[in-house]
C-alpha cells in the first residue's frame, strides 16, 4: 500500500497580498531539500474559467504552462522555487468548478438528483484535489510526497466558503498527520506598536469555519517582540514556536533561508510524519546540493556587486506584476551574473511625441532612463497604445548598439522599426495595430501552399503575384509586417492564442548567432508561446537581405521564432516567452545573455555556458531535478 497524500495548506487572513505564494513556495523548496516530491495547486475564489483574459492592471501577468494553461502568477512561483511542471488543471478557480458540475448535472451524472454547493460543489473540490495532487511534476514521474495547496483570497470573503468547506472535509479524509495549515496573517505596526488584534480575529474566525493552523505566519516589517510573539501564542491558542516571524526581506529568494531559521523544516517533519516516509539516497543528496547552490546564490551581498541597469519599456509599468515572469528573469540572470540589478520602468507613451506636447517632464525624463541604462527590454502587450513608443526605443537601441531584447510583442516591434528605417518601408506597422488590411496580407498557410504551376490563394489575382509574396520580393506587398495568425478564433478571447511549449529551431546558416551559442549550440528548443499575431513571412525574404537574420524557426519553416542582428552587442528578438521557464539557479538562456551583453560579460557568460544542455531544466517535459 502506497503511503497518503501530505498536505500543506496555505491560507491567508487580515488582507490579501502579504505573500501567501512565496511562503507556499518556500515551505515547498524546504521539503524538497528534504528529498520530497512535491507538487502544488493553486485555488483562485474568481468566477473566470482561467486567468487568460483578465486585465494584468489588475490581476498580475498571465503565466503560461506547458500545456497552454493560462494560469495564475503564483504557479510560476510554484514552477521558479521548487523546479516542477506543472499543469492547468493545478489552478483550480470557481469558474472550472461550477463548469464541471453544470456540465456532469446536464449529461445526467446526478441522476436527478438535486444538485448543491455542499455536497457536490465541495465534493467536486475535494476529487479535483485528490487527482491533480497525485500527477507525476518532475523527472522522477512519480507520484508526489507532499501537495501544496494555496488558498487565493483571505479566509472569510463570500466567494471562498465552498472552498473552505471542501478544505475542512479534505482534512478529515486525509487523516492524522497528513493534513498541516499554514495560515498568513499580517502584523501592522501603528505610532510604533505592533498590532495582534486583526491577527487574533482572523484566526478565530478562520477556526470557527472548521480549520485549525498548525502554524501561524506572521507578515511584519520588521521582527516581532517577543511579548508580541506570546500574545499572538496566547491567543491563538498555538505554541510560540508555531509563530513564524515572516519580516521583509532584502530579497524574496531568501524567504526559504529564513523559515529554515525560524524551525519550520522540524514542525513540517513532525506534523507530517515526514520521518516515516522512506526517501532515496539520491534524492536527499540532490536537495542538500541545490540547498547549497540556492543559499551561495541568494546570499551575495549586493552592496558590493556592480550595477547593471534595464529599461524595461512597456505599456503596464505602474502594476510591477504585470511583468512578474520578466523581472524574475532579469534577477535570476543578475544573480548568475554577479550583478545587482536595477530595472528602470519607463512608460513606452511617455517617448512618444504626444506626451512631449502634453507633458514634456514625463517626456525627457523617459527618454533619459532609456538613454542611460545599460540595455533596453521591451515585453509582451497588447493592443497599439504605446506602440510608436516601443519602436522609437528599438530605434534607438539598433542605432546605438545598445543590448535590446524584445519578447513576443518585443521582437514584433523590433521587426516593424527595421522595416521602417532600414528596408524603408513607410508606414509598416502590425494588422493589430491597422485596422485596415488589405487582401496581399497572406496567411501563413497559404504562403507555405502557395505554388506557382498550382492553384492561386484567394484574393491573389495573377501568379506574378503569388511569385512575389512567395519570395517576399519586390512588388504591392501589405504595410502589415505582423499578421494575424490564421488558426486563431478572431471571435472567442479565452484560450484561442498559440499557446503552450512549442520547438524552435536554430537555422543551419545562422551559426553565428549569439543566442543559439548560448542554448549550448543545440539545434532545436523548445519554449513557451502565447500569441495571436505574427511576422508576415511575405516580408521575411526582404528583412533578410537588409540584415534581420530570422535564426529560429517553426516546425514548418514559416513561422518566426527568433530574430537577430549580427554585428550588434546583443540585438535579439523572439516570439515565445523565454521567462515562463526561468529558474533560479538555471536562468533564462535570452535573458542570460542579455543581461551578460549589459553587463558587458557576454563573452565569459557565453564560454561558461558553452556546455549548457536542455536537460538540465527539462527532461521529456517535465522539469529536471528535485528541486
Amino acid at each position: 500500500m502506497s503511503p497518503s497524500m501530505k498536505y500543506v495548506l496555505v491560507s491567508g487572513g487580515v488582507i490579501s497580498g502579504v505573500g501567501k505564494g512565496i511562503i507556499a513556495s518556500s515551505s515547498g523548496l524546504l521539503l524538497k531539500t528534504m528529498g520530497m516530491k512535491v507538487s502544488s495547486i493553486k485555488i483562485d475564489p474568481y468566477l473566470n474559467v482561467d486567468a487568460g483574459t483578465m486585465n494584468p492592471k489588475e490581476h498580475g501577468e498571465v503565466f503560461v504552462l506547458d500545456d497552454g494553461g493560462e494560469v495564475d502568477l503564483d504557479l510560476g512561483n510554484y514552477e521558479r522555487y521548487l523546479n516542477i511542471t506543472l499543469t492547468r488543471e493545478n489552478n483550480i478557480t470557481t469558474g472550472k468548478i461550477y463548469l464541471h458540475v453544470i456540465e456532469k448535472e446536464r449529461r445526467g451524472d446526478y441522476l436527478g438528483r438535486t444538485v448543491q454547493v455542499v455536497p457536490n460543489i465541495t465534493d467536486a473540490i475535494i476529487e479535483w484535489i485528490q487527482r491533480v495532487a497525485k500527477i507525476p511534476v518532475d523527472d522522477t514521474n512519480e507520484e508526489p510526497d507532499v501537495c501544496i495547496i494555496e488558498l487565493g483570497g483571505t479566509v472569510g470573503d463570500m466567494e471562498s466558503m465552498p472552498f473552505v468547506e471542501a478544505l475542512v472535509q479534505l482534512k478529515r479524509k486525509a487523516g492524522r498527520d497528513n493534513f498541516f495549515q499554514i495560515h498568513v496573517s499580517y502584523i501592522p505596526t501603528i505610532h510604533g506598536e505592533q498590532k495582534t488584534k486583526p491577527t487574533q480575529m482572523a484566526i478565530k474566525q478562520v477556526r470557527s469555519y472548521g480549520l485549525i493552523p498548525d502554524l501561524i505566519a506572521c507578515r511584519c516589517e520588521r521582527d516581532l517582540e517577543a511579548p508580541t510573539i506570546n500574545k499572538i501564542a496566547q491567543f491563538c491558542h498555538v505554541e510560540n514556536d508555531q509563530v513564524l516571524v515572516v519580516r521583509d526581506m532584502p530579497s524574496i529568494y531568501q524567504v526559504p533561508l529564513l523559515l529554515e531559521t525560524q524551525g519550520l523544516v522540524p514542525l513540517l517533519k513532525a506534523g507530517l510524519r515526514l520521518d516515516d516516509i522512506s526517501v532515496p539516497a539520491s534524492l536527499l543528496s540532490r536537495g542538500n546540493e541545490v540547498w547549497d547552490k540556492w543559499k551561495g546564490l541568494t546570499t551575495q551581498n549586493q552592496d558590493y556587486l556592480a550595477v547593471v541597469s534595464i529599461a524595461l519599456v512597456g505599456k503596464y509599468t505602474e502594476f510591477h506584476d504585470s511583468y512578474l515572469s520578466v523581472l524574475k528573469a532579469l534577477e535570476h540572470s543578475a544573480m548568475q551574473c554577479q550583478r545587482k540589478l536595477e530595472v528602470k520602468w519607463v512608460d513606452s507613451e511617455h517617448l512618444e511625441p504626444k506626451t512631449k506636447g502634453s507633458d514634456s517632464a514625463k517626456f525627457h525624463k523617459a527618454w533619459h532612463e532609456v538613454c542611460t541604462a545599460d540595455g533596453i527590454l521591451v515585453p509582451g502587450g497588447f493592443g497599439t497604445r504605446g506602440t510608436e513608443g516601443m519602436i522609437a526605443a528599438a530605434n534607438w537601441a539598433r542605432e546605438n548598439d545598445a543590448p535590446y531584447l524584445g519578447i513576443c510583442l518585443g521582437m514584433q516591434i523590433a521587426v516593424i522599426e527595421y522595416a521602417r528605417n532600414v528596408c524603408g518601408v513607410q508606414g509598416a506597422t502590425s494588422e493589430e495595430f491597422s485596422k485596415e488590411t488589405t487582401p496581399k496580407t497572406q496567411s501563413i498557410v497559404d504562403i507555405k501552399n502557395m505554388s506557382l504551376d498550382g492553384p492561386v490563394p484567394d484574393g491573389v489575382n495573377a501568379k506574378a503575384d503569388a511569385a512575389q509574396l512567395k519570395e517576399g520580393a519586390k512588388g504591392d506587398k501589405s504595410k502589415n509586417l505582423i499578421v494575424f495568425m490564421p488558426e486563431i478564433d478572431k471571435t472567442t478571447m479565452g484560450g484561442t492564442m498559440r499557446l503552450g511549449r512549442r520547438p524552435t529551431h536554430f537555422q543551419p546558416q545562422y551559426e553565428w548567432s549569439k543566442l543559439r551559442a548560448l542554448y549550448g549550440n543545440h539545434k532545436d528548443i523548445h519554449e513557451r508561446h502565447r500569441h495571436r499575431y505574427e511576422v508576415n513571412p511575405a516580408w521575411v525574404p526582404t528583412l533578410e537581405e537588409a540584415g534581420l537574420a530570422f535564426v529560429g524557426k517553426d516546425d514548418e519553416n514559416v513561422r518566426m521564432e527568433i530574430v537577430e542582428i549580427k554585428d550588434k552587442k546583443w540585438f535579439v528578438g523572439v516570439q515565445f516567452h523565454p521567462e515562463y521557464l526561468s529558474r533560479v539557479l538555471t536562468p533564462s538562456r535570452p535573458y542570460l545573455g542579455f543581461v551578460a551583453a549589459c553587463a558587458g560579460m557576454l563573452k565569459e557568460v557565453t564560454e561558461q555556458e558553452k556546455n549548457w544542455n536542455a536537460d538540465q531544466t527539462t527532461v521529456n517535459g517535465k522539469a529536471h531535478g528535485a528541486f
